[in-house]
C-alpha cells in the first residue's frame, strides 16, 4: 500500500513537473515503474514512457548550448534556494508587503536546493550516458537524433 502511494505521488508530481520546473518525464517513469508491480495497465504503458523520458534526456545534452543552459538553470535554482534560506530584507522596489517577500521560508529554500541538485545530477547522468566516452552510445528510438 505504501509503495503504491509512492508510485502515485511520483506520477502526479511528474505531471506537475511537465509544467513546472522539474524532471517530469523521469518522475512519471519512476512512478509507472512502481505501479507496474501491481497494475497491468501500468506495465503496458511503462516502455513508451521510458523511451520518451530517455529521449528527452538525450535531447537535453545534444548540443553545448542546451548543456550550458541546463547547468545554468540548475545553478540558478540552487541560488534561489540559498536566497530563500538566507531571507535578506525586501528590496526597495518590492511593491507588496514585507510578508510576501520570499514566501515559504526555509522549507521552500530546501525544496529549491533539492530540485537544483536533482537537475544538475540529471544533466551529469544524461551527459555521461549519451555523450561521454569514445564514440557515441546508442540513440533512443523516437528522440530528435534518432
Amino acid at each position: 500500500m505504501a509503495l503504491e502511494a509512492v508510485g502515485w505521488v511520483l506520477v502526479v508530481g511528474g505531471v506537475a513537473g511537465l509544467i513546472l520546473p522539474g524532471p517530469g518525464l523521469l518522475m512519471i517513469f519512476a512512478g509507472m515503474a512502481i505501479l507496474s508491480q501491481q497494475y497491468e495497465w501500468a506495465e503496458r504503458r511503462l516502455e513508451p514512457v521510458k523511451q520518451r523520458a530517455l529521449g528527452a534526456a538525450q535531447d537535453s545534452v545534444e548540443t553545448w548550448p542546451r548543456i550550458l543552459g541546463s547547468l545554468a538553470g540548475g545553478l540558478m535554482v540552487l541560488g534561489f534556494g540559498v536566497l530563500w534560506i538566507v531571507q535578506p530584507p525586501p528590496p526597495g522596489w518590492w511593491p507588496l508587503g514585507d510578508s510576501w517577500w520570499l514566501l515559504g521560508g526555509v522549507g521552500a529554500g530546501l525544496t529549491l536546493i533539492l530540485s537544483g541538485l536533482i537537475a544538475l545530477g540529471l544533466v551529469v547522468y544524461s551527459y555521461r550516458r549519451f555523450r561521454a566516452g569514445p564514440g557515441r552510445p546508442e540513440t533512443v528510438p523516437g528522440s530528435a537524433v534518432d
